[in-house]
Parts: C-alpha cells; sequence; structure tokens
C-alpha cells in the first residue's frame, strides 16, 4: 500500500495511526500541503479531491476521505478492531470521531485558514483567534460526550478507536496553535493513554520521513 499524505495533515494523520495500530506496512509518498503540491497535476491524477489522505491499495485502487478508509482497514484487517462489536458502541464512537472531522476540523484546515487571509484579509491573530475559538468549542461538546459515557481509559472503553485515531491529531493541531487544553480531563486522559502507545507516537508528525521539509 502507498499512503499520500502531509505529515501536519490531521487526516493523514488519523490515517497513520490507524495503520499502524493495524500494524500493517505501506510506502509513505509525501504531499506537501503548505507548498502547493496538492495542486500541482501530478498529485491531480491521484486524487480528484485534491486533498490528502489518499491510500492506494496493492492493485491500486485509492481511497479517499480518512474516516471513510479507516473503515475499510478495520474491515479489511478486523484485529485490533477500531469500532466496538455492538451498535450502539459503534454509534458512539463514529459520533465521537465526527465532533473532530464533521464540527472541529472543517473549519480550521488549512485551505481554510489560507482563505481566511489571503482571500478575506484576515489578520494572523483573527485567524488564531478563529481556529482556538472553533477547537475549544468542539472539544468542549466532546468532553461533555465523554463524560456522559461509559468510563474507560480511552474514548470509549480500555482499547483505541476509531474516536482516538481522530481526537490525536486534532489535540496535536490544538497545542500547535496554543488553544486553551484546560477543563477537559476525560478527554486529556484519553490523548495520554494513546500517546502512551507506540502505535500513536510512530504515527505523530515528527516521526514522519518529510516533518523537516
Amino acid at each position: 500500500m502507498k499512503l499520500y499524505n502531509y505529515f501536519r495533515s490531521s487526516a493523514s494523520f488519523r490515517v497513520r495511526i490507524a495503520l499502524k495500530l493495524k500494524g500493517l506496512a505501506y510506502e509513505y509518498v509525501p504531499v506537501h500541503l503548505a507548498k502547493g503540491e496538492h495542486r500541482q497535476p501530478a498529485f491531480a491524477d491521484v486524487s480528484v479531491e485534491k486533498l490528502v489522505p489518499v491510500l492506494e491499495l496493492d492493485d491500486g485502487t485509492r481511497l479517499t476521505q480518512s474516516m471513510a478508509t479507516i473503515e475499510f482497514l478495520d474491515e479489511q484487517y478486523p484485529e485490533p478492531p477500531l469500532l466496538p462489536a455492538d451498535a450502539l458502541g459503534r454509534a458512539r464512537v463514529r459520533a465521537l470521531a465526527q465532533i473532530v472531522g464533521c464540527e472541529i476540523h472543517p473549519l480550521n484546515n488549512l485551505r481554510v485558514l489560507k482563505y481566511l487571509v489571503h482571500d478575506l484579509k484576515v489578520s494572523d491573530d483573527a485567524k488564531n483567534t478563529w481556529y482556538r475559538h472553533w477547537v475549544r468549542l468542539g472539544l468542549e461538546t466532546f468532553e461533555a460526550q465523554l463524560a456522559a459515557g461509559p468510563a474507560g481509559r480511552f474514548c470509549h472503553g480500555d482499547a483505541p478507536t476509531l474516536a482516538d485515531c481522530c481526537l490525536v491529531p486534532q489535540i496535536f493541531n490544538a497545542q500547535r496553535f496554543d488553544c486553551d487544553l484546560g477543563g477537559l480531563p476525560r478527554t486529556m486522559a484519553a490523548f495520554e493513554a494513546c500517546m502512551a502507545l507506540p502505535a500513536f507516537q510512530q504515527a505523530q508528525p515528527s516521526a514522519c520521513p518529510d516533518h523537516e521539509a
């Protein structure tokens, strides 16, 4: 398999975590978003969306959208499972993942931040205020959902799930933008539990071959 991705892309980070948790080998193909490599003609042949990550399977099939890709991997390589065995558990994990993937991330990804600055002429301070506002609001919701559910070391139970694959990259980005992460005990405990595992350590941006590019 090949993973077209960018070391700072939180969506790419999610898929790297899943691959590492599953123990799956893959070729790392860097696509530097900040340099606009995803908009070059060569990458348009890889992804009509011009977004990362793209997971290319051994037969050449290409998968896009991180959460769909992770669920595919979970179906094809079921151990260890990233979704609970029960329907209610799966619904809860997907809901937690979607707080990050649908409520926080779309407002704060690189192309949105660039649009704010380059097209709407928003100052860097205002851009960062925008970022921190939506991250904090989303993580407060995430925390409330964790508090309303069963206790566990991770987001759902005592093993990492799809929700953890989404949470950890979001916390990395929140830390990079100096977001307020206080008052989120369940959320940060899940993050720390994840980061104690080799799979999460090996998938983090600083472990990527292009992290200094």
